[in-house]
Protein backbone atom coordinates (compact mmCIF):
# COMPACT_ATOMS: atom_id res chain seq x y z
CA UNK A 1 0.00 0.00 0.00
CA UNK A 2 2.97 2.33 0.94
CA UNK A 3 4.19 1.42 -2.56
CA UNK A 4 1.54 2.33 -4.34
CA UNK A 5 1.10 5.69 -2.52
CA UNK A 6 4.70 6.39 -3.51
CA UNK A 7 4.28 5.56 -6.71
CA UNK A 8 1.60 8.32 -6.73
CA UNK A 9 3.74 10.57 -5.21
CA UNK A 10 6.40 9.92 -7.62
CA UNK A 11 3.47 10.82 -10.97
CA UNK A 12 2.25 13.74 -9.88
CA UNK A 13 5.77 15.41 -8.85
CA UNK A 14 6.67 14.19 -12.32
CA UNK A 15 3.20 16.17 -13.50
CA UNK A 16 4.19 19.28 -11.98
CA UNK A 17 7.49 19.70 -13.14
CA UNK A 18 6.28 19.17 -16.53
CA UNK A 19 3.74 21.91 -16.07
CA UNK A 20 6.51 23.99 -14.32
CA UNK A 21 8.88 23.34 -17.39
CA UNK A 22 5.46 24.13 -20.18
CA UNK A 23 6.49 27.22 -21.92
CA UNK A 24 3.60 29.96 -21.07
CA UNK A 25 1.58 30.65 -24.40
CA UNK A 26 2.14 34.05 -26.13
CA UNK A 27 -0.80 35.58 -25.07
CA UNK A 28 0.45 34.59 -20.84
CA UNK A 29 3.78 36.09 -22.01
CA UNK A 30 2.11 39.51 -22.73
CA UNK A 31 0.07 39.48 -19.80
CA UNK A 32 -2.73 38.21 -21.45
CA UNK A 33 -2.59 40.50 -24.01
CA UNK A 34 -1.95 39.75 -27.99
CA UNK A 35 2.01 40.07 -28.96
CA UNK A 36 2.71 43.70 -30.77
CA UNK A 37 1.83 43.28 -34.67
CA UNK A 38 4.05 42.57 -37.18
CA UNK A 39 2.37 44.49 -39.95
CA UNK A 40 3.44 47.62 -41.02
CA UNK A 41 2.56 50.82 -39.33
CA UNK A 42 -1.15 51.74 -40.64
CA UNK A 43 -1.90 48.45 -42.12
CA UNK A 44 -2.69 46.48 -38.54
CA UNK A 45 -6.43 47.25 -39.52
CA UNK A 46 -8.72 50.44 -37.97
CA UNK A 47 -8.65 50.94 -34.48
CA UNK A 48 -12.89 50.27 -34.31
CA UNK A 49 -12.70 47.41 -37.03
CA UNK A 50 -14.85 44.99 -36.16
CA UNK A 51 -17.26 47.30 -34.46
CA UNK A 52 -20.73 47.87 -35.30
CA UNK A 53 -23.08 50.83 -34.42
CA UNK A 54 -26.59 50.84 -35.37
CA UNK A 55 -26.79 54.73 -36.03
CA UNK A 56 -30.23 55.86 -35.26
CA UNK A 57 -29.66 59.72 -34.83
CA UNK A 58 -30.24 62.53 -37.36
CA UNK A 59 -29.04 66.21 -37.93
CA UNK A 60 -25.64 67.10 -36.14
CA UNK A 61 -24.68 65.89 -32.69
CA UNK A 62 -25.46 62.13 -33.43
CA UNK A 63 -23.88 61.95 -37.06
CA UNK A 64 -20.99 63.76 -35.75
CA UNK A 65 -20.26 60.87 -33.20
CA UNK A 66 -20.55 58.03 -35.18
CA UNK A 67 -18.82 59.70 -38.05
CA UNK A 68 -16.30 59.91 -35.84
CA UNK A 69 -16.70 56.12 -35.13
CA UNK A 70 -16.55 55.24 -38.74
CA UNK A 71 -13.57 57.21 -39.53
CA UNK A 72 -11.91 54.47 -36.79
CA UNK A 73 -12.89 52.15 -38.88
CA UNK A 74 -16.35 51.13 -36.89
CA UNK A 75 -19.42 49.72 -39.05
CA UNK A 76 -21.83 52.06 -38.97
CA UNK A 77 -24.95 51.64 -40.07
CA UNK A 78 -27.52 54.62 -40.67
CA UNK A 79 -30.97 53.59 -40.18
CA UNK A 80 -33.48 56.35 -42.37
CA UNK A 81 -36.96 56.91 -43.29
CA UNK A 82 -37.81 55.67 -46.38
CA UNK A 83 -38.22 57.97 -49.31
CA UNK A 84 -37.24 60.50 -46.95
CA UNK A 85 -34.25 59.90 -44.78
CA UNK A 86 -32.39 62.16 -42.43
CA UNK A 87 -34.04 65.40 -42.78
CA UNK A 88 -30.54 67.05 -43.25
CA UNK A 89 -30.52 65.88 -46.98
CA UNK A 90 -32.77 68.36 -48.24
CA UNK A 91 -31.76 71.21 -46.07
CA UNK A 92 -29.57 74.22 -47.24
CA UNK A 93 -29.77 72.70 -50.13
CA UNK A 94 -27.16 74.29 -53.12
CA UNK A 95 -26.87 71.11 -55.61
CA UNK A 96 -30.75 70.94 -57.38
CA UNK A 97 -31.73 66.61 -56.45
CA UNK A 98 -28.77 66.22 -54.75
CA UNK A 99 -27.54 65.73 -50.85
CA UNK A 100 -27.05 68.74 -49.49
CA UNK A 101 -23.39 69.64 -47.64
CA UNK A 102 -25.19 69.80 -43.92
CA UNK A 103 -25.64 66.03 -45.28
CA UNK A 104 -22.60 64.62 -46.92
CA UNK A 105 -20.68 66.24 -44.44
CA UNK A 106 -21.40 64.78 -41.44
CA UNK A 107 -22.11 61.09 -42.28
CA UNK A 108 -18.90 60.17 -44.48
CA UNK A 109 -17.89 56.11 -44.13
CA UNK A 110 -21.58 54.96 -43.14
CA UNK A 111 -24.00 52.48 -45.00
CA UNK A 112 -27.34 53.39 -45.20
CA UNK A 113 -30.50 51.32 -44.65
CA UNK A 114 -34.41 52.71 -45.16
CA UNK A 115 -36.42 51.23 -42.45
CA UNK A 116 -39.89 52.09 -41.60
CA UNK A 117 -39.95 51.30 -37.43
CA UNK A 118 -43.38 51.31 -37.36
CA UNK A 119 -44.13 48.85 -40.02
CA UNK A 120 -44.30 45.14 -38.80
CA UNK A 121 -41.48 43.82 -40.49
CA UNK A 122 -39.76 46.76 -39.98
CA UNK A 123 -39.25 46.40 -36.49
CA UNK A 124 -38.50 42.51 -37.04
CA UNK A 125 -35.57 43.59 -38.83
CA UNK A 126 -34.65 47.16 -36.11
CA UNK A 127 -34.12 44.12 -33.68
CA UNK A 128 -32.27 41.81 -35.57
CA UNK A 129 -30.44 45.06 -36.16
CA UNK A 130 -30.01 45.62 -32.23
CA UNK A 131 -28.93 41.76 -31.56
CA UNK A 132 -26.16 41.94 -33.91
CA UNK A 133 -24.56 45.74 -33.11
CA UNK A 134 -22.11 46.44 -30.30
CA UNK A 135 -23.63 50.38 -29.78
CA UNK A 136 -26.74 51.61 -30.82
CA UNK A 137 -26.83 55.94 -30.76
CA UNK A 138 -29.98 58.60 -30.88
CA UNK A 139 -30.43 61.68 -30.52
CA UNK A 140 -34.38 61.65 -30.52
CA UNK A 141 -36.36 64.06 -28.71
CA UNK A 142 -36.83 62.80 -24.73
CA UNK A 143 -38.61 59.52 -24.27
CA UNK A 144 -39.00 59.26 -28.18
CA UNK A 145 -36.80 55.81 -28.03
CA UNK A 146 -38.72 54.60 -25.31
CA UNK A 147 -42.18 55.45 -27.38
CA UNK A 148 -41.38 53.51 -30.20
CA UNK A 149 -40.94 50.33 -28.08
CA UNK A 150 -37.21 50.34 -27.19
CA UNK A 151 -36.55 50.92 -23.52
CA UNK A 152 -33.04 50.02 -22.42
CA UNK A 153 -34.73 47.41 -20.53
CA UNK A 154 -35.95 45.91 -23.67
CA UNK A 155 -32.85 46.52 -25.46
CA UNK A 156 -31.06 45.10 -23.27
CA UNK A 157 -32.71 41.73 -22.88
CA UNK A 158 -32.49 41.56 -26.73
CA UNK A 159 -28.66 42.25 -26.48
CA UNK A 160 -27.01 42.82 -22.98
CA UNK A 161 -23.87 43.69 -24.74
CA UNK A 162 -25.62 46.65 -26.58
CA UNK A 163 -24.27 50.14 -25.57
CA UNK A 164 -26.92 53.07 -25.52
CA UNK A 165 -25.69 56.29 -26.10
CA UNK A 166 -28.05 58.83 -26.07
CA UNK A 167 -27.65 62.95 -26.85
CA UNK A 168 -30.26 64.98 -24.99
CA UNK A 169 -30.63 68.47 -24.51
CA UNK A 170 -30.57 68.21 -20.60
CA UNK A 171 -29.67 66.17 -17.87
CA UNK A 172 -32.43 65.02 -15.20
CA UNK A 173 -34.03 68.16 -13.25
CA UNK A 174 -36.57 71.33 -14.51
CA UNK A 175 -35.86 71.24 -18.20
CA UNK A 176 -35.13 67.35 -18.85
CA UNK A 177 -37.87 67.34 -21.29
CA UNK A 178 -37.26 70.26 -23.56
CA UNK A 179 -35.84 69.85 -26.79
CA UNK A 180 -32.54 71.67 -27.33
CA UNK A 181 -30.96 72.62 -30.54
CA UNK A 182 -27.03 74.35 -31.08
CA UNK A 183 -27.75 77.75 -29.89
CA UNK A 184 -29.73 77.00 -27.19
CA UNK A 185 -26.79 74.37 -25.81
CA UNK A 186 -24.69 77.52 -26.12
CA UNK A 187 -27.23 80.03 -23.76
CA UNK A 188 -28.43 76.86 -21.42
CA UNK A 189 -24.51 75.88 -20.76
CA UNK A 190 -22.87 79.53 -19.75
CA UNK A 191 -21.21 79.65 -23.52
CA UNK A 192 -23.29 82.81 -24.32
CA UNK A 193 -23.35 84.91 -21.32
CA UNK A 194 -19.75 84.96 -20.80
CA UNK A 195 -19.38 85.64 -25.15
CA UNK A 196 -19.34 89.63 -26.82
CA UNK A 197 -18.70 92.52 -25.39
CA UNK A 198 -19.58 93.82 -21.92
CA UNK A 199 -21.61 96.82 -23.52
CA UNK A 200 -23.44 94.40 -25.31
CA UNK A 201 -25.79 91.63 -25.80
CA UNK A 202 -24.88 87.85 -25.40
CA UNK A 203 -23.54 85.98 -28.38
CA UNK A 204 -23.33 82.59 -30.05
CA UNK A 205 -20.45 81.44 -31.32
CA UNK A 206 -19.89 80.00 -34.69
CA UNK A 207 -18.19 76.78 -33.76
CA UNK A 208 -20.67 73.85 -33.11
CA UNK A 209 -20.05 73.41 -29.48
CA UNK A 210 -23.27 72.17 -28.92
CA UNK A 211 -23.59 69.72 -31.38
CA UNK A 212 -20.31 68.79 -32.80
CA UNK A 213 -18.73 69.56 -29.56
CA UNK A 214 -21.03 67.40 -27.63
CA UNK A 215 -20.73 64.43 -30.48
CA UNK A 216 -17.56 64.31 -29.72
CA UNK A 217 -18.25 63.85 -25.95
CA UNK A 218 -20.27 61.18 -27.00
CA UNK A 219 -17.84 59.30 -29.08
CA UNK A 220 -15.58 59.49 -25.77
CA UNK A 221 -18.75 57.96 -23.86
CA UNK A 222 -19.07 55.06 -26.32
CA UNK A 223 -15.04 54.02 -26.51
CA UNK A 224 -14.89 54.21 -22.88
CA UNK A 225 -17.99 51.60 -22.48
CA UNK A 226 -16.89 49.47 -25.21
CA UNK A 227 -13.57 49.31 -23.30
CA UNK A 228 -15.33 48.46 -20.00
CA UNK A 229 -17.53 46.29 -21.80
CA UNK A 230 -14.16 43.96 -22.13
CA UNK A 231 -13.90 43.29 -18.79
CA UNK A 232 -17.68 43.39 -17.89
CA UNK A 233 -18.90 41.61 -21.20
CA UNK A 234 -22.03 43.86 -20.43
CA UNK A 235 -23.20 47.03 -22.12
CA UNK A 236 -24.74 50.50 -20.57
CA UNK A 237 -26.04 53.37 -21.16
CA UNK A 238 -24.25 56.44 -22.02
CA UNK A 239 -25.73 59.91 -21.70
CA UNK A 240 -24.65 63.45 -22.55
CA UNK A 241 -26.92 66.46 -21.67
CA UNK A 242 -25.52 69.03 -24.19
CA UNK A 243 -25.66 71.81 -21.66
CA UNK A 244 -23.32 69.38 -19.20
CA UNK A 245 -21.07 69.07 -22.72
CA UNK A 246 -21.42 72.87 -23.44
CA UNK A 247 -20.48 73.85 -19.77
CA UNK A 248 -17.14 71.29 -19.68
CA UNK A 249 -16.18 73.23 -22.65
CA UNK A 250 -16.20 76.62 -20.75
CA UNK A 251 -14.88 75.64 -17.37
CA UNK A 252 -12.83 78.42 -17.43
CA UNK A 253 -15.65 81.13 -16.86
CA UNK A 254 -16.79 78.71 -14.08
CA UNK A 255 -13.34 78.80 -12.31
CA UNK A 256 -13.66 82.90 -12.96
CA UNK A 257 -16.92 83.11 -10.86
CA UNK A 258 -15.53 81.39 -8.13
CA UNK A 259 -12.59 83.71 -8.53
CA UNK A 260 -15.30 86.77 -8.56
CA UNK A 261 -16.21 85.91 -5.08
CA UNK A 262 -13.04 86.79 -4.05
CA UNK A 263 -12.30 89.95 -5.83
CA UNK A 264 -12.05 91.38 -9.16
CA UNK A 265 -10.56 89.78 -12.10
CA UNK A 266 -7.29 91.68 -12.96
CA UNK A 267 -6.37 89.88 -16.32
CA UNK A 268 -9.98 91.37 -17.70
CA UNK A 269 -9.57 94.66 -19.51
CA UNK A 270 -12.69 96.19 -17.79
CA UNK A 271 -10.11 95.94 -14.25
CA UNK A 272 -7.69 98.40 -16.30
CA UNK A 273 -10.09 100.93 -17.33
CA UNK A 274 -11.97 101.12 -13.71
CA UNK A 275 -15.36 99.53 -14.45
CA UNK A 276 -16.75 97.77 -11.64
CA UNK A 277 -17.81 94.06 -11.83
CA UNK A 278 -21.14 92.76 -11.64
CA UNK A 279 -22.35 89.28 -9.25
CA UNK A 280 -21.46 87.16 -12.62
CA UNK A 281 -19.05 86.56 -15.17
CA UNK A 282 -18.73 89.27 -17.68
CA UNK A 283 -18.51 89.25 -21.31
CA UNK A 284 -14.58 90.06 -21.93
CA UNK A 285 -14.99 91.08 -25.85
CA UNK A 286 -11.58 89.31 -26.82
CA UNK A 287 -9.38 89.19 -23.66
CA UNK A 288 -7.67 85.85 -23.76
CA UNK A 289 -9.23 84.44 -20.33
CA UNK A 290 -6.22 83.53 -19.23
CA UNK A 291 -3.54 84.52 -17.63
CA UNK A 292 -1.65 86.06 -20.37
CA UNK A 293 -2.95 89.48 -21.68
CA UNK A 294 -4.70 89.09 -25.21
CA UNK A 295 -6.37 91.24 -27.95
CA UNK A 296 -7.38 91.12 -31.46
CA UNK A 297 -5.76 94.04 -33.58
CA UNK A 298 -6.21 95.08 -36.74
CA UNK A 299 -3.27 94.36 -39.63
CA UNK A 300 -2.49 96.04 -43.31
CA UNK A 301 -5.01 96.03 -45.32
CA UNK A 302 -7.93 95.95 -41.96
CA UNK A 303 -10.16 98.71 -43.74
CA UNK A 304 -11.20 96.57 -47.05
CA UNK A 305 -10.63 92.85 -45.30
CA UNK A 306 -12.60 91.54 -43.04
CA UNK A 307 -10.54 89.17 -41.57
CA UNK A 308 -6.99 91.51 -41.94
CA UNK A 309 -6.34 90.97 -38.13
CA UNK A 310 -4.51 88.74 -35.24
CA UNK A 311 -4.98 87.93 -31.99
CA UNK A 312 -1.76 89.00 -30.37
CA UNK A 313 -0.81 87.94 -26.75
CA UNK A 314 1.46 89.84 -25.03
CA UNK A 315 3.02 86.94 -23.10
CA UNK A 316 5.34 87.86 -19.79
CA UNK A 317 8.29 85.88 -20.44
CA UNK A 318 8.85 87.64 -24.35
CA UNK A 319 8.27 91.05 -22.96
CA UNK A 320 11.21 92.68 -24.06
CA UNK A 321 11.32 91.43 -27.34
CA UNK A 322 7.79 92.48 -27.79
CA UNK A 323 9.30 96.10 -27.07
CA UNK A 324 11.90 95.54 -29.30
CA UNK A 325 9.82 94.34 -32.14
CA UNK A 326 7.43 96.81 -32.11
CA UNK A 327 10.05 99.97 -31.53
CA UNK A 328 9.27 100.58 -27.28
CA UNK A 329 12.88 99.50 -26.06
CA UNK A 330 12.22 102.06 -22.83
CA UNK A 331 9.02 100.02 -22.04
CA UNK A 332 11.96 96.95 -20.62
CA UNK A 333 12.58 99.55 -17.97
CA UNK A 334 9.53 101.97 -17.41
CA UNK A 335 8.20 101.33 -13.58
CA UNK A 336 4.74 101.60 -15.59
CA UNK A 337 5.52 99.03 -18.06
CA UNK A 338 8.24 96.46 -17.11
CA UNK A 339 6.06 94.17 -15.16
CA UNK A 340 3.07 92.53 -15.37
CA UNK A 341 1.17 94.11 -12.63
CA UNK A 342 2.21 97.13 -13.84
CA UNK A 343 0.88 96.56 -17.27
CA UNK A 344 -2.69 95.74 -16.60
CA UNK A 345 -4.38 98.80 -16.24
CA UNK A 346 -2.73 100.24 -19.23
CA UNK A 347 -3.62 97.04 -21.42
CA UNK A 348 -5.82 99.51 -23.46
CA UNK A 349 -3.03 101.61 -24.32
CA UNK A 350 -0.24 98.80 -24.77
CA UNK A 351 -2.59 97.11 -27.44
CA UNK A 352 -3.18 100.26 -29.44
CA UNK A 353 0.15 100.86 -29.25
CA UNK A 354 0.91 97.07 -30.85
CA UNK A 355 -1.46 97.79 -33.64
CA UNK A 356 -0.11 100.91 -34.34
CA UNK A 357 2.91 98.60 -35.68
CA UNK A 358 0.58 95.48 -36.52
CA UNK A 359 -1.42 97.59 -39.09
CA UNK A 360 2.07 98.70 -40.84
CA UNK A 361 2.07 94.54 -42.07
CA UNK A 362 -0.01 91.95 -43.18
CA UNK A 363 -1.22 89.47 -40.73
CA UNK A 364 1.12 87.05 -42.22
CA UNK A 365 4.50 89.27 -41.94
CA UNK A 366 3.49 90.02 -38.07
CA UNK A 367 3.26 86.20 -37.67
CA UNK A 368 6.45 85.70 -39.04
CA UNK A 369 8.21 88.20 -37.17
CA UNK A 370 6.93 87.26 -34.09
CA UNK A 371 7.08 83.64 -34.33
CA UNK A 372 10.88 83.69 -34.75
CA UNK A 373 11.31 85.17 -31.82
CA UNK A 374 8.58 83.02 -29.61
CA UNK A 375 5.95 85.70 -29.54
CA UNK A 376 2.41 83.71 -29.72
CA UNK A 377 0.56 85.53 -32.20
CA UNK A 378 -2.69 84.09 -34.75
CA UNK A 379 -3.80 85.19 -37.90
CA UNK A 380 -7.82 85.58 -38.49
CA UNK A 381 -8.41 82.94 -40.82
CA UNK A 382 -11.16 83.15 -43.38
CA UNK A 383 -13.26 80.17 -44.07
CA UNK A 384 -11.77 81.01 -47.73
CA UNK A 385 -7.76 81.09 -46.56
CA UNK A 386 -8.72 77.40 -44.48
CA UNK A 387 -10.07 75.87 -47.65
CA UNK A 388 -7.27 76.84 -49.63
CA UNK A 389 -4.69 76.21 -47.25
CA UNK A 390 -2.31 73.57 -48.75
CA UNK A 391 -1.02 72.13 -45.40
CA UNK A 392 -4.36 71.02 -44.63
CA UNK A 393 -5.10 68.83 -47.00
CA UNK A 394 -1.55 67.34 -46.54
CA UNK A 395 -2.77 66.16 -43.27
CA UNK A 396 -5.97 65.06 -44.45
CA UNK A 397 -7.38 67.80 -41.97
CA UNK A 398 -9.39 69.23 -45.33
CA UNK A 399 -10.07 66.37 -47.98
CA UNK A 400 -11.77 66.12 -51.53
CA UNK A 401 -14.66 63.75 -52.06
CA UNK A 402 -16.55 62.95 -55.18
CA UNK A 403 -19.96 62.07 -54.87
CA UNK A 404 -22.39 60.71 -57.40
CA UNK A 405 -24.68 63.27 -57.77
CA UNK A 406 -23.25 66.38 -56.33
CA UNK A 407 -20.00 65.69 -57.84
CA UNK A 408 -16.51 66.88 -55.68
CA UNK A 409 -16.41 68.84 -52.69
CA UNK A 410 -14.38 69.84 -49.85
CA UNK A 411 -14.88 68.50 -46.30
CA UNK A 412 -13.23 68.33 -42.60
CA UNK A 413 -11.45 64.75 -42.68
CA UNK A 414 -10.50 63.44 -38.97
CA UNK A 415 -8.98 65.86 -36.47
CA UNK A 416 -7.39 62.92 -34.81
CA UNK A 417 -4.82 61.30 -36.19
CA UNK A 418 -3.79 57.54 -35.22
CA UNK A 419 -0.12 56.53 -36.42
CA UNK A 420 -1.62 52.64 -36.51
CA UNK A 421 -5.06 53.26 -37.37
CA UNK A 422 -5.21 55.56 -40.98
CA UNK A 423 -8.09 57.58 -41.71
CA UNK A 424 -9.72 57.25 -45.18
CA UNK A 425 -12.51 59.72 -45.44
CA UNK A 426 -15.18 58.14 -48.05
CA UNK A 427 -17.99 59.87 -49.80
CA UNK A 428 -21.93 59.74 -47.61
CA UNK A 429 -24.18 57.01 -48.47
CA UNK A 430 -26.74 57.94 -51.01
CA UNK A 431 -30.81 57.01 -49.15
CA UNK A 432 -30.79 53.59 -48.21
CA UNK A 433 -27.83 52.37 -50.63
CA UNK A 434 -27.17 49.53 -48.63
CA UNK A 435 -30.57 48.37 -47.86
CA UNK A 436 -30.18 45.25 -49.75
CA UNK A 437 -26.40 44.76 -48.53
CA UNK A 438 -27.24 44.74 -44.84
CA UNK A 439 -30.03 42.99 -45.33
CA UNK A 440 -28.75 39.85 -46.84
CA UNK A 441 -24.69 40.15 -45.80
CA UNK A 442 -25.69 41.61 -42.12
CA UNK A 443 -28.66 40.26 -40.54
CA UNK A 444 -28.67 36.77 -42.98
CA UNK A 445 -31.88 37.39 -44.68
CA UNK A 446 -32.41 35.13 -47.82
CA UNK A 447 -32.94 36.23 -51.22
CA UNK A 448 -36.19 35.43 -50.85
CA UNK A 449 -36.89 36.75 -47.40
CA UNK A 450 -35.24 40.53 -48.62
CA UNK A 451 -37.59 40.27 -51.61
CA UNK A 452 -40.56 39.92 -49.26
CA UNK A 453 -39.74 42.97 -46.73
CA UNK A 454 -39.65 44.81 -49.83
CA UNK A 455 -42.40 43.90 -50.89
CA UNK A 456 -44.11 44.46 -47.59
CA UNK A 457 -43.50 48.08 -47.42
CA UNK A 458 -41.23 48.54 -44.75
CA UNK A 459 -38.18 49.52 -46.34
CA UNK A 460 -39.83 51.36 -49.06
CA UNK A 461 -41.66 55.09 -49.43
CA UNK A 462 -45.50 55.31 -48.85
CA UNK A 463 -47.36 55.94 -51.73
CA UNK A 464 -47.83 59.56 -51.17
CA UNK A 465 -44.14 60.08 -49.75
CA UNK A 466 -42.91 58.31 -53.49
CA UNK A 467 -45.77 60.84 -55.07
CA UNK A 468 -44.21 63.79 -53.16
CA UNK A 469 -40.90 63.21 -54.38
CA UNK A 470 -42.14 63.23 -58.04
Amino acid sequence: MATKKRKKARAASKRIVKLKAKKPSAKAANNGLPRPSTKPWGKAGKALQGIRILDLSHVQAGPTCTQLLAWFGADVIKVERPGVGDITRGQLRDVPDADSLYFTMLNHNKRSITLDTKHPKGKEVLERLIKCCDVLVENFGPGVLDRMGYTWEHIHKLNPRMIVASIKGFGPGPYEDCKVYENVAQCAGGAASTTGFRDGPPLVTGAQIGDSGNGLHLAVGIVTALYQRDRTGRGQRVNVAMQDGVLNLCRVKLRDQQRLQRGPLAEYSQHGEGIPFGKSVPRAGNDSGGGQPGWILKCKGWETDPDAYIYFITQAPVWEKICDVIGKPEWKTDKDYATPKARLPRLKHIFATIEQWTMTKTKFEVMEICNAVDIPVGPILSMKEIAEEPSLRKTGTMVEVDHPTRGKYLTVGNPIKLSDSISEVKRSPLLGEHTEEILGAVLGYSAKEVAEIKSSGAVTPPEKVRAAAA
